[in-house]
């Protein structure tokens, strides 16, 4: 394939490039021949479809079969820029659907290897209804329980960016790939083309990785590894307490911890707000052998304080991941964090969060970001799931901010962990107590691990 541009690749080669020399079955839908000149009779439409063929040697914008992806079988769609800008007409709807049907009666995955300018202008309405065909077949995938992965090539735009794209589970962009819902000819004269490009989408937390061609395999082959289909798996596990000796800044994992319970309250508090403890990032790289993250919450926004994601123990079993990193969270992390259990759910996949805020953004830009709402929404999303959420408190549990996170009936505490229904010090200011209450008013909360056993908020203490 080109070496100057992989997004800019055919549809062929954009195949070629994630199955190598693996086999691809092409398939077509049962022939449906447009009206001449299309349904709207536009003059020179006929034309331009058999200049587009004999340029492109494709009958349509999309090509759609079975192949093999790393190990795993999957359906592949891709389209073809060549022939009409990758558009979407009725034939491409028929063809589209049918990669959706194939994919949900065989039970396999789709990936869909993007790359359009929209619905064709010469078929009018009738195009443009074609978005709703798609959206409706990649509904039904999705209540089947089978996952759905985009790469977005160079353009994606329009109804295709907002159905077979950012409909998909998993986004993933070739580096200055043109992305956005406008394109070039139709956006503002003034607009800023950086929102337009993967990037920018990366940043405003819509696209999940952007991924350079030559790791676009192997990257791909982990994401059908860790989405499944699945079968019966086992609850994820709880992590084992680390040592801050084992954990600290910069290590990738820790030693089991041999720390004694804390005396009193404030020693708990103490010891939460510790920057020397096991934070996230250590106890997720202890239990996972792979991470694969999903990133931003899909309106605008992205919350570096919380990790979310898929991971793959060292067994090859999957394990999706929402995990805090010891900062307020903001709205935006809270939604990712339901689209993560969400998704989880949908696919089979056991969820471990991992519990570590001293409480949800206060701000006004977070109010204004809608934190109630997002909090509900994570509340909602653990309470609907029917796999098996398992909690680990590992360092600060604020408030109502802590606890959408964790598992009513599963939730595990680390000796470096409190929880607790408000901050002891916001306790004392709300009770008029001077500052020198604060270690009785900690006690009088019983927010230590072995109270929050006894009081029956968790099943046990993670040495």
């Amino acid at each position: 394939m080109p070496d100057e541009n992989p997004a800019r690749a055919t549809a062929r080669e954009a195949i070629t490039l994630l199955t190598g020399a693996a086999a691809f079955t092409e398939h077509r839908p049962p022939p449906r021949p447009l009206p001449p000149d299309g349904p709207l009779g536009w003059a020179g439409y006929d034309a331009a479809r058999e200049r587009a063929s004999a340029r492109t040697g494709e009958e349509e914008s999309v090509v759609y079969g079975t192949g093999v992806v790393g190990d795993r079988a999957c359906v592949l769609l891709s389209f073809e820029f060549g022939f009409l800008g990758g558009s979407l007409g009725r034939q491409t709807g028929d063809r589209l659907a049918a990669a959706y049907e194939l994919a949900r009666t065989r039970r396999l995955p789709l990936v869909a290897l993007v790359a359009t300018g929209g619905s064709r202008m010469q078929e009018g309405m009738v195009a443009l209804t074609q978005l709703q065909r798609v959206a409706a077949a990649s509904t039904r995938l999705r209540a089947a329980g089978l996952p759905q992965i985009a790469v977005v090539r160079d353009p994606t735009t329009g109804g295709g960016w907002a159905t077979v794209g950012t409909g998909a589970d998993v986004v993933l962009a070739l580096p200055g790939a043109q992305v956005g819902f406008a394109g070039s000819r139709v956006r503002p004269p003034d607009a800023d083309p950086y929102a337009y490009s993967a990037e920018g989408q990366f940043a405003a937390g819509q696209v999940d990785a952007v991924v350079p061609a030559d790791e676009l395999t192997a990257t791909v082959t982990q994401w059908l590894r860790a989405l499944g289909p699945h079968e019966g798996l086992p609850a994820a596990p709880v992590p084992r307490a680390l040592s801050a000796a084992g954990a600290g800044r910069g290590s990738e994992a820790g030693t089991p911890s041999a720390a004694p319970l804390p005396e009193t309250g404030r020693e708990a508090v103490a010891r939460a707000r510790d920057p020397r403890r096991p934070r996230a990032e250590a106890y997720l790289a202890d239990c996972l052998a792979l991470r694969l993250p999903l990133h931003g919450d899909r309106s605008g926004a992205t919350d570096p304080g919380l990790l979310c994601g898929f991971g793959l123990r060292a067994d090859g079993r999957p394990v999706a991941y929402v995990a805090q990193c010891g900062t307020p969270t903001r709205p935006a992390g809270y939604r990712a964090a339901a689209r993560t259990i969400r998704l989880a759910d949908r696919l089979g996949v056991p969820v471990l969060t991992l519990v570590d805020t001293p409480g949800a953004a206060n701000d006004a830009e977070a109010e204004r970001a809608g934190a109630g709402a997002a909090i509900a929404d994570t509340f909602a999303a653990i309470a609907a799931a029917r796999v098996p959420v398992t909690t680990l408190v590992i360092g600060e549990g604020g408030s109502g901010g802590a606890l959408a996170l964790a598992a009513p009936d599963n939730t595990h505490v680390t000796v470096d962990s409190y929880f607790s229904v408000i901050a002891p010090e916001l306790a004392a200011a709300i009770l008029k107590r001077p500052p020198s209450q604060t270690g009785a008013t900690a006690d009088q909360l019983r927010l230590r691990p072995q109270d929050l056993v006894d009081l029956g908020i968790a099943r046990s203490i993670v040495r």
